[in-house]
């Protein structure tokens, strides 16, 4: 706009670059509140699980050889597709949007997952007669429905960023990330304060029969609300739109301006966003009309060869990644039962009506109450990162992330002391809420800084420019680390503490490895000026 009234000028769109890099509009503090209530909706969900998804598999009669089945079922899944539907996403056609239809589908697996896990022994008990068919149906159901529920909201993760990048500008991508992992830690403090309470004894728990159906009617009432208004935040660009919006002579090489030398408005008009997306118009097609040019789809192969081909930034990002997950689930997974049996001094192994485990569940209780801080402490340091940022900037913030947490946990497991424990717990939403935003932010600078190159260099394609990987694979491939995490640390830590004799160890190997993280991110991680 130079200051005429009614005068926009848009740049030319040409056979090497169709319609540049136009950036989206700026998007305000509502929607993007809006946008981010997903988080909240599947963190609240996912705290509810862990507090409650272990007694649901002890009242059900689940065997301790299948434990491990269960929880490493649901990674190795994610690890092996993610990338997969990430992919699937960024050549998705529908008029919905690229992402929206699989945060939909995603969203309702979780919903069923959470149905079928807190409501199946009560389903088959009211269905089953036969004391053995019912045990075994129960055990199935409720395994199905754990892993489904995990599978699905590990997976949603990566198409809820994708959707975030797509529709903001580069400012808005940043309050957003920002947004996500407030909202992020105070729907997991909300869950786990949802958890600790004794529903039982309440009218609601009387009414709707037991503690697990209270929780069931509290997260799907949370999760389709969410959804919902996450889903209706911002409008999405369809892919099919650039077909019907460019013609055949103005991608053949004719002049798209008007007689008077402005941008017609026309072929912008259709676009409900009133942008149009730089990484969606590079998949139309240089120099062939939509109607000439093949549609190429995402095999396997060539999604291996676009993972494989990552620029080295990107993958560096990956492992950094990783190590900070490995490192964070290493302690968290163990959190309640080191407060049980280290900080307590409780025996999980004792008779039930034992004072030492009636210790041991005191510990455990208390040690809710410290994921509990972890998440609110994770909300408040995600809105103080904007200001932060701007004085250590993200490698500032990714650095310090990893050593407090290292630095926490190596305090915990040296010193365990009740009180020390739960202010240190503090230092643990540090490091979540570091995950949460930064390596999200250095994909986005690196994206800014690749479509930057491309309008310098019309014909510039490497890395995550290129058609074959969108910013669907890089974030899923991101977001994948975290089921690979959760593999290494559930096939791994076992042994870890069978060997040692103590789950002391378990907090002390966070540390070091937390420790190695910080090394990482200082010497190999590429940050954007």
């Amino acid at each position: 706009n130079d200051g005429q009234a009614g005068s926009h000028t848009y740049q030319a769109l040409t056979a090497d670059g169709l319609f540049g890099s136009v950036e989206p509009p700026r998007r305000s503090t509502g929607r993007l509140i809006m946008h981010s209530l997903a988080m909240f909706g599947r963190e609240f969900c996912y705290a509810v699980e862990a507090a409650y998804v272990t007694p649901v598999l002890l009242s059900v009669g689940l065997p301790k050889s299948l434990y491990s089945m269960v929880w490493l079922l649901s990674p190795l899944l994610g690890f092996l597709l993610q990338p997969v539907v990430g992919s699937a996403s960024d050549h998705c056609r529908s008029r919905w949007g690229r992402r929206r239809p699989y945060i939909l589908s995603l969203a309702i697996m979780m919903l069923l997952g959470l149905a079928l896990y807190l409501n199946g022994d009560a389903v088959v008990s009211a269905l089953v007669v036969n004391p053995r068919r019912k045990l075994a149906l129960a055990i199935s159901i409720t395994m199905m429905g754990v892993v489904l529920f995990d599978f699905a909201a590990d997976f949603i993760d990566g198409p809820i960023k994708a959707y975030l990048f797509d529709v903001c500008s580069h400012g808005d991508k940043e309050r957003g990330l920002h947004y996500h992992a407030f909202f992020t830690g105070f729907g997991g403090a909300l869950g786990y304060i949802l958890g600790a309470i004794d529903w039982a004894h309440l009218e609601l728990g009387r009414v709707l029969g037991t503690e697990f159906q209270v929780m069931f009617f509290f997260t799907a009432l949370m999760l389709t609300f969410c959804f919902i208004i996450h889903l209706c935040s911002i409008p999405e660009v369809p892919l099919t739109d650039f077909a019907k919006d460019i013609s055949p002579q103005q991608t053949s090489g004719s002049s798209p301006l008007s007689s008077d030398g402005m941008y017609e408005y026309g072929s912008i008009e259709k676009v409900k966003n009133g942008y149009i997306n730089p990484e969606l118009a590079m998949q139309v097609g240089k120099h062939k009309s939509p109607a000439e040019q093949p549609q190429r789809a995402m095999t396997i192969k060539s999604l291996l060869r676009a993972l494989t081909s990552m620029p080295p930034h990107y993958r560096c990002l990956c492992i950094s990644h990783l190590i900070g997950w490995t490192a964070f689930l290493s302690n968290m997974l163990f959190f309640t039962d080191f407060m049980g049996q280290i900080v307590y001094r409780g025996d999980p192994y004792s008779p039930h009506n034992s004072t030492e485990f009636l210790i041991y569940e005191r510990g455990v209780e208390v040690g809710c109450w410290g994921l509990c801080i972890n998440s609110v402490f994770s909300s408040i340091y995600s809105y103080s990162q904007k200001a932060l940022v701007s004085y250590i900037g993200l490698k500032g913030l990714y650095f310090m992330g990893y050593l407090l947490f290292g630095l926490g946990t190596g305090l915990i497991g040296l010193f365990p002391n009740v009180y020390s424990t739960l202010v240190l717990c503090t230092l643990f939403g540090v490091m979540s809420s570091t995950l949460y935003t930064v390596p999200f932010s250095l994909i986005t600078e690196y994206h800014h800084e690749e479509e930057k190159e491309r309008q310098q260099e019309p014909g510039w394609s490497t890395g995550a420019g290129s058609p074959e990987r969108g910013k669907g694979v890089d974030c899923a491939a991101l977001t994948c680390m975290v089921q690979l995490a959760q593999i290494l640390v559930g096939g791994g830590l076992g042994f870890l503490v069978n060997t040692a004799g103590s789950v002391a160890v378990v907090v002390i190997a966070a540390s070091a490895v937390a420790f190695i993280g910080c090394c990482f991110v200082a010497l190999f991680i590429r940050y954007v000026d």
